[in-house]
């Protein structure tokens, strides 16, 4: 059971990147995936979740500006993010729960599996 988030970089303000997470050792149809970022001493921050069925839902401050979607034949879920701001500057972490069959996940909570961040930084 893994999970690699890659992607992260370097971008100006108001640029674009495009994370991965890499799934291995289960299928995408059966758990719910959710992106979360953490900036230094900050909390950890839920950004958005795709279910099972991929259905997707946003935080109420990322609505907009980011789209999370899958691809299943790939295993992977990403993460487009646009109008990057300085303050999206984190890490960036996948995580997976089961979703037995349910359309609804929430990133206000954390889930059970999780993976190796990748480090976003929006600096001008």
């Amino acid at each position: 059971f893994q999970l690699q988030a890659s992607g992260g970089g370097l971008v100006q303000p108001g640029g674009s990147l495009r994370l991965s997470c890499a799934a291995s050792g289960f299928a995408l149809d059966y758990y719910s995936i959710g992106w979360y970022r953490q900036a230094p001493g900050k909390e950890r921050e839920g950004v958005s979740c795709i279910t099972g069925d991929g259905t997707a839902h946003y935080a109420d401050s990322m609505k907009g500006r980011f789209t999370i979607s899958r691809d299943v034949a790939k295993n992977t879920v990403y993460l487009q993010m646009n109008s990057l701001k300085l303050e999206d500057s984190a890490v960036y972490y996948c995580s997976a729960e089961e979703s037995y069959g349910s359309s609804y996940c929430d990133t206000r909570y954390g889930m059970d599996y999780w993976g190796e961040g990748t480090q976003v930084t929006v600096s001008s």
